[in-house]
């Protein structure tokens, strides 16, 4: 059985990553990209479906772990009766060559230790041919694949798998490097393990010593930036949702998707969470990245893109995995890259305003292909859409979809003015009003005091939240205020996760039944801090920063009944939303409450 969510960590080489558990045992890794089939699909399976597992032999023994700080260098400390040791695992920063690295570091006394390596090229389907190479290596070769492991510790065959049995003493090291490169290639190089910790460890103590946040939450928004480096793709600026698929949202449900793509609706708070950060490098990267995965007809504008921009994700399952306890299928590829949702165009047209803002110099076919998106918007606005939740049940006219819209017009307008660009202002703030008295209009209901999911609905949405946010109303109106209180009435549970819509309803067509999504959480507390409710906004904050698992991870939602994560795991949005919260409570309490993520017109 593999492991709780919570009891993975995450290492990786900013282009792609692997998940450790607490047991020593690394059950999912894609190589050589995070999109890229799996080499360990144990995560989704069983063992043979690929794991590379290196503990002590004693089944007993005792593990606590860290990451050494400011960095993605995972050390597991195993205590047993006869001594203790320390696996470091890491991935070096992607040179010429895609290395894995475990180390085995002993402490104290003779440890005996035992490894298994089990690669199964395919997600888990292919078993590849292994030959020991002429300098005693091991290759490992599957179609397009192969890798090659390299150790001074004697490793024989058994049974498909590559194990080893060796002991570990006081001062005493053994290493095991994992090359990828492409079969038709000679074998890769290998890199030399202390000295690729050494590079490994400057490389993340220099990336981290560039973040300006000083606040009183620093741990937590480090450890949460470091995840967002970790999940960027370094070649294109990209930023993956989370590095794995089909992690369910309900344990033994269907609510199981392939995350492992960069969507759109990301776009304004991963920004802004870099920009605020001093991450000016990487969210101009991002904003790159955005400008040339949204070129092209306003029409085909997708929802979420490859991390390199590719539009076809074709959706397909695995039949051959039986699913992280039993939830099936598992799903390679995502369905909802062809929905149509009209909040990306808001957070598009955001994104590249708070990019402006914050120095990050635009282009005039930037501009153009903004003035295209708003000229886009004006044609759909009026019409259904799958919603921020990408449902499959149908379109509906969702009520923070239609904000959204008002959200591109809005910042349009506010980029044409703040920076004299030329734009039919006129036109768009005719616009941008008749979006906004349709929203109010058909979007609140006055029985309830509170605005809706969709028009017509009585049902609550956690994305409602997100109003006064953006700046569509403000925090003290009314409207806005009796829609906090319903959603703390009827969404907030378990003493503060918010739920994303009522428990018996769903609007995605499939089941009830799944966690609270937590970066809905983090809204509310920021919706707190703009209603002036700081210790409220404290105590929320401080609740969810005890989900976070021992080494600070989040997955995307939490369940309440079973008190485990579900979901993909680690997901970028909720460590977004973690960083903006800190920041917002962190602003001195004498400046306007504007969180850092409010994009409220002007």
């Amino acid at each position: 059985m593999t492991a709780r969510i919570e009891d993975y960590a995450l290492i990786g080489d900013c282009e792609t990553a692997a998940l450790v558990s607490r047991t020593g045992s690394i059950d999912w890794l894609c190589w050589p990209r995070f999109d890229s089939g799996a080499v360990f699909a144990a995560l989704l399976g069983r063992p043979e479906n690929g794991r590379w597992h290196l503990a002590p032999a004693d089944a007993g023994a005792r593990s606590t772990r860290r990451y050494r700080e400011g960095t993605l260098i995972l050390e597991t400390e195993f205590e047993t009766a006869d001594g203790a040791v320390t696996l470091v695992d890491f991935m070096p920063p992607r040179g010429t060559t895609s290395d894995l690295v475990r180390m085995v570091v002993g402490k104290r006394g003779r440890v005996a230790m035992h490894m298994e390596l089990v690669l199964r090229f395919g997600y888990g389907a292919l078993v590849p041919w292994v030959s020991r190479l002429p300098d005693g290596a091991l290759r490992a070769i599957a179609g397009p694949d192969m890798v090659v492991l390299r150790t001074e510790v004697p490793v024989r065959g058994e049974s498909l798998t590559t194990v080893a049995d060796f002991e570990v003493g006081e001062g005493e090291t053994r290493s095991f490097v994992l090359a990828y490169g492409p079969s038709h290639l000679d074998p890769p190089n290998h890199c030399e393990p202390q000295s690729a910790l050494a590079d490994t460890q400057t490389f993340w103590n220099d990336w981290d010593a560039r973040c300006t946040y000083d606040g009183d939450w620093k741990e937590a928004v480090r450890r949460s930036l470091v995840t967002l480096k970790a999940l960027t793709f370094r070649p294109t600026g990209g930023i993956v949702a989370a590095p794995t698929t089909s992690l369910p949202e309900q344990l033994g449900g269907t609510r199981n998707w392939d995350y492992r793509y960069c969507w759109l609706r990301d776009a304004t708070l991963t920004l802004l969470a870099l920009m605020g950060a001093g991450y000016y490098d990487e969210a101009s990267a991002w904003r790159d990245w955005l400008l040339r995965a949204a070129a092209g007809s306003p029409s085909q504008l997708q929802i979420m893109y490859g991390i390199a921009g590719e539009r076809h994700l074709i959706e397909w399952t695995a039949p051959w995995l039986p699913g992280y306890e039993n939830s099936k299928p598992v799903r390679v590829g995502n369905a909802a890259h062809a929905q149509r949702q009209l909040d990306v165009y808001g957070e598009v047209l955001d994104a590249l305003h708070q990019a402006r803002q914050g120095g990050i110099a635009s282009d005039a076919d930037g501009w153009s292909l903004e003035c295209a998106l708003v000229k886009y918007v004006e044609q759909i606005w009026t019409q259904p859409d799958e919603g921020i939740w990408e449902v499959r049940g149908g379109p509906q006219h969702f009520t923070h979809s239609k904000v959204m819209a008002w959200v591109a017009v809005d910042r349009a307008l506010k980029s044409a003015a703040q920076f004299h660009l030329e734009a039919p202002v006129d036109r768009w703030r005719t616009l941008r009003d008749a979006i906004h008295a349709d929203v109010c209009r058909h979007g609140y209901d006055a029985s309830l005091g509170s605005f809706v999911q969709a028009y017509g609905s009585h049902q609550l949405d956690a994305s409602l939240l997100l109003l006064p946010i953006v700046g569509f109303l403000p925090p003290e109106d009314p409207r806005v205020r009796g829609t906090v209180a319903a959603i703390e009435r009827r969404l907030l549970v378990d003493g503060g996760v918010v739920m994303r819509y009522d428990s018996e309803h769903t609007a995605d067509g499939l089941p009830p039944g799944e966690g609270a999504f937590l970066a809905c959480s983090f809204w509310l507390a920021d919706n707190y801090v703009l209603q002036g409710r700081r210790d409220d906004a404290c105590r929320l904050f401080e609740r969810l920063l005890a989900l976070r698992n021992d080494v600070g991870l989040l997955a995307e939602e939490w369940d309440p009944r079973t008190q485990r994560f579900t979901g993909n795991f680690p997901q970028a949005f909720p460590h977004v939303a973690l960083v903006g919260t800190a920041m917002n409570l962190s602003r001195r309490e004498e400046q306007p409450q504007k969180p850092v993520e409010q994009r409220a017109s002007t």
